[in-house]
């Protein structure tokens, strides 16, 4: 199995701090509830050894653990795959394409993004899932899948168990009045089950139900959101970046057309990408199958157009009272406690005079970048800046100003192209083509 060679790998032996996390707590938690609730309620409700259909639905039952957890260590051992620090593509040239990743020291591969929780760069990263403790991304994302598909059909079997066996159990021991239900345990059934059916095991089959629908409805849906990118050779991360491009495209008018490079066309096709005999999905993690009108960079240039827009967009606030970065604050008052955005984004600790710039936001809570003297910190924090009028302006020309400093192999046609069609654009790109005598 491949989780067990990962795990006797002297290098890897590390990757079992893993389960010392919330998610995978709950999850084998749950995983070991249900199994075992369901294999002690089978031998209660339909004994394996006396029918064939008695032993069919046990040896499911363990078939269906197996595979469970067997997907699920794949998932979080063998890992995502990770971008080698340092990276830096063949060919010189196609550096200009790509983002620099400060943290790594290296460049990002298309399809590629850090990841703060792994902090490395991640191949083909779809999200980080707590629930494995690790980023699902090129190399497990079919293990991944694989199990967002076989817990609902196991809890599924076992919710069916759970409810058959009260209903054997409790039937003859019902008895109904004019205006009551009297339920017997103690009465004499004419069958007496292999194991005893008392009030305790009647309360964890119970619970044991309602884990096993709860796990169904909510592990069912995630399968069919990852299903729904697959199909069309996607990550949830770059669904997201499509619709921001169609987005960028619509508002700003620019005509231009985007096809996202990596859908193959046909839904078998890029199926193929990730489900493969081997077990090992198509590509090396850099260089993708792309669609005929595309290369290698399309994904990557929107994105750094998206960037770029995003930094023209941005809000520049002075910080008006200290924060430490904690979660839930309450000296902030009631609605900043409570109205906490349910999401892992680090939270940044700010003090009084600090500069942010806001991407988006609510009325109590902002999103953005903390202005550092060589380079940001992204996260979130609470809204309690004010807003920075009169620096609007120069802060746009600024960034454009640090943008062509720190993209020094970023040709400078390419990102007047990227930003032509900004109405501050004849301002900002006079600035910047003096940026060298002026800042």
């Amino acid at each position: 199995m491949n989780f067990l060679t990962a795990l006797v790998t002297f290098e890897n032996l590390h990757e079992v701090r893993r389960l010392c996390h919330w998610g995978p707590v709950i999850a084998l938690t749950v995983i070991a509830v249900c199994s075992s609730m369901a294999i002690l309620d089978s031998i209660i409700w339909y004994w394996p050894l006396d029918t064939t259909g008695g032993s069919f639905n046990f040896i499911m039952l363990i078939n269906w653990s197996v595979l469970i957890l067997y997907n699920y260590f794949n998932a979080m051992f063998v890992g995502p795959g990770y971008i080698p620090l340092g990276w830096k593509p063949e060919k010189e040239e196609d550096t200009k394409y790509l983002q620099f990743c400060r943290m790594c020291q290296g460049y990002k591969a298309p399809r590629s993004h850090h990841c703060r929780k792994c902090n490395r760069c991640v191949m083909k990263m779809d999200h980080h899932c707590p629930w494995i403790n690790n980023c699902c991304g090129h190399q497990n994302h079919a293990y991944f899948t694989s199990f967002l598909l076989l817990a609902p059909l196991g809890c599924s079997h076992a919710a069916f168990i759970f409810i058959m066996t009260m209903y054997t159990q409790l039937y003859e021991r019902i008895s109904f009045g004019w205006s009551t239900v009297k339920i017997d345990m103690s009465a004499v059934r004419r069958f007496q089950p292999i194991m005893p059916f008392s009030v305790p095991a009647f309360a964890a089959t119970l619970f044991a139900l309602g884990l096993a629908l709860g796990t169904t409805i909510a592990v069912g849906m995630l399968f069919f959101i990852q299903m729904k990118v697959i199909l069309r050779n996607k990550t949830s991360i770059e669904a997201w970046i499509e619709e921001k491009a169609k987005d960028r495209i619509q508002y700003y008018q620019t005509g231009e057309e985007f096809i996202f490079p990596y859908d193959l066309g046909r839904r078998w096709e890029n199926f193929k990408q990730v489900f493969t005999w081997s077990g090992s999905p198509e590509g090396n993690g850099i260089q993708w199958p792309i669609h005929a009108k595309c290369h290698q960079h399309t994904l990557t240039i929107e994105q750094l157009k998206q960037k770029a827009d995003k930094r023209v967009r941005s809000i520049q606030y002075r910080v008006v009272e200290d924060y430490n970065g904690a979660c839930c604050p309450l000296s902030k008052g009631l609605n900043t406690f409570f109205r906490t955005p349910c999401t892992e984004e680090p939270r940044i600790g700010l003090h009084k005079g600090e500069t942010i710039l806001a991407t988006r936001g609510t009325k109590w809570w902002m999103y953005g970048d903390k202005v550092l003297d060589d380079e940001q910190t992204k996260g979130m924090a609470p809204n309690m800046a004010e807003y920075q009028v009169n620096a609007k302006l120069s802060h746009l020309c600024t960034f454009f100003s640090n943008f062509a400093e720190e993209n020094e192999n970023f040709q400078t046609e390419l990102l007047y192209s990227n930003l032509d069609y900004h109405p501050l654009f004849n301002v900002c790109g006079s600035i910047l083509a003096f940026s060298g005598f002026i800042f």
